[in-house]
């Protein structure tokens, strides 16, 4: 619930740049920083005297690179043995090590080693933002409406909110980022009634993706999400710099190679220079005193840019191409086409001439039109007028049965928010107490599938095996985090845990599991047949297990 002290922003916490929006007066006002930018570099620094932040903290990472934090947003709810998260380490000049299997980030700040979860460094950033809109509307501000990615897992969406309860901000909703940017264009009214699918394509610094979303009669459904997070805007910004390292050894003679803070200067010129092309055809460079003394001066032209990274380009459709075949949806099918975070005028022209020349919604700033529509949902979420956002489960999640098999409660592609409850019983005579073992997919026992977190419910009254009533409730919120509870029906004795994914499945391990679940299909099905049948004898009771549950019925 939205509290009485300020009004409600909304908030864009971007891999590379973060954004902060508000509507009052009829509109959504894009919040400009203390230095006159409209985004905040997603970039914390930390030095012996100050924590800086955004644009200042990009701008002296060449000679603090150890100390500045960065794709913050990769690190955030995940586990330290994360496969793409080791990977990403490869390539992170900061220290990021294990505690309690979680990652945690070494810095030194004021003198001294400090070690902070990516929840502390998130904060830093969300606290800015906050204190940015604070300035802007002379009163402060408590609650906001904060975007994710629609792949965040549950333990990631954890994460994000508890980020921002430090930073002192109450989370009215967490949204999906493709959502908010067809928000933003008001496509849930344009629809009128019709299906409406839109495809909004995601260049970020690190990682290029896309969404398929269907609208119709305001609700809002993510249909498939595809990513490549190990290309994205900085591959054009290598591309650049390597041209331009070649450039100054030709002029100079003079090698780069070793000159680790020359390449990082050159690297801020190439980025520099590519956000100028996107709003013009010509861009000068000019940085003193590169490398041993000589400065250097050039220029970078858009067609030059487009020529040293034609083949680039191309490799930013393959998302979207893959993203339409898994959908089964041919290109001309889709109505309206949404850009979201870099703007770079060529991979739009390559985009709308991939869709055979469809127009391209550009009319709001690409890196904006997040928190755009995070602000603009911030004022229907106030007010209390919901737009319905959703998005399916991957994997049906359930519990494991005195029997061993996992019943589900909750099918696989339901759409989130949903709850689901079921009702089980003891298999023990004089049974005191259950366990209650969560798991997640698609196979019949619980022992083929991915066990996701455990409870028990004690203090149940001496009864006859079968007689106590428990039931079992499952509740996904609107932001995605699963919430389990098992309560005695005759005492109200209760308990309960919110699943934080810490070991929910990855993309890939998904799809194994969905490739799995077709092939044992019949095995499954004789092994149920089996288990019923011996049900059955047992008067309906299970068989295996200790301290588990068997299955009474449905509520």
């Amino acid at each position: 619930m939205a509290s009485e002290q300020g009004p409600v922003i909304g908030i864009h916490l971007g891999t590379s740049c973060s954004c902060v929006g508000v509507f009052q007066s009829g509109t959504v006002e894009i919040i400009s920083s203390n230095q006159g930018n409209r985004t905040t570099p997603s970039y914390v620094a930390f030095t012996d005297t100050e924590i800086v932040i955004g644009e200042a903290a990009k701008n002296q990472m060449a000679w603090n690179p150890e100390n500045t934090i960065f794709d913050i947003k990769r690190l955030i709810g995940r586990q330290f043995d994360d496969n793409d998260l080791q990977s990403d380490m490869k390539h992170w000049p900061f220290k990021v090590v294990e505690k309690a299997g979680k990652p945690m980030l070494e810095v030194e700040y004021l003198g001294q080693s400090k070690t902070l979860s990516p929840e502390e460094v998130s904060s830093v950033l969300l606290a800015n933002l906050k204190e940015t809109a604070e300035a802007y509307l002379h009163q402060k501000v408590s609650d906001a409406v904060i975007t994710v990615p629609t792949c965040f897992s549950d333990s990631q969406r954890i994460a994000t909110k508890n980020a921002c309860k430090m930073a002192g901000l109450n989370v009215l909703r967490l949204l999906n980022e493709p959502t908010a940017a067809a928000l933003a264009y008001g496509l849930e009214e344009i629809s009128d009634g019709q299906e409406m699918r839109v495809l909004v394509f995601h260049l970020d610094q690190s990682e290029v993706g896309a969404s398929l979303l269907l609208i119709e009669d305001g609700i809002f459904e993510v249909v498939s999400s595809e990513r490549d997070s190990h290309f994205g805007g900085e591959d054009f910004d290598r591309r650049i710099v390597d041209h331009l390292a070649n450039e100054f050894q030709k002029t100079n003679e003079q090698d780069l190679s070793t000159n680790h803070r020359a390449y990082r200067r050159l690297r801020n010129a190439a980025e520099e220079a590519v956000d100028i092309l996107s709003r013009t055809t010509q861009a000068s460079i000019d940085i003193d005193s590169l490398h041993g003394g000589t400065d250097f001066c050039t220029s970078l032209s858009r067609v030059m840019f487009e020529d040293l990274c034609s083949d680039l380009f191309k490799t930013c459709l393959q998302v979207v191409d893959s993203i339409l075949m898994k959908a089964k949806i041919d290109k001309k099918d889709i109505d309206r086409i949404i850009p979201v975070g870099r703007s770079v005028p060529i991979i739009h022209g390559t985009l709308q001439d991939f869709f055979g020349g469809k127009k391209i919604d550009k009319s709001i700033n690409p890196e904006e039109v997040v928190a755009y529509g995070a602000a603009l949902h911030a004022i229907n979420v106030s007010m209390l007028k919901d737009i319905v956002c959703f998005h399916g489960i991957p994997l049906s999640l359930g519990i494991k049965t005195a029997d061993g098999v996992m019943k589900t409660i909750i099918a696989r592609n339901t759409w989130v928010p949903t709850r689901s409850s079921k009702r089980f019983s003891t298999y023990f005579y004089n049974q005191s107490e259950v366990s209650i073992q969560v798991f997640e997919g698609e196979r019949a026992l619980a022992k083929d599938n991915n066990r996701l977190g455990q409870f028990a419910l004690s203090g149940i009254p001496p009864a006859p095996r079968g007689v106590p009533t428990i039931e079992v409730t499952f509740d996904i919120d609107a932001n995605g985090i699963l919430s389990v509870t098992a309560e005695d029906v005759m005492t109200g004795q209760s308990n309960g845990t919110t699943i934080s994914n810490d070991r929910r499945l990855s993309k890939e391990d998904i799809e194994r599991v969905l490739k799995d679940s077709g092939e044992f299909k019949a095995d499954d099905i004789v092994l149920q047949r089996d288990i019923a049948s011996h049900q059955n004898l047992l008067k309906g009771e299970s068989s295996l297990g200790h301290k588990m549950l068997c299955w009474e019925g449905e509520k």
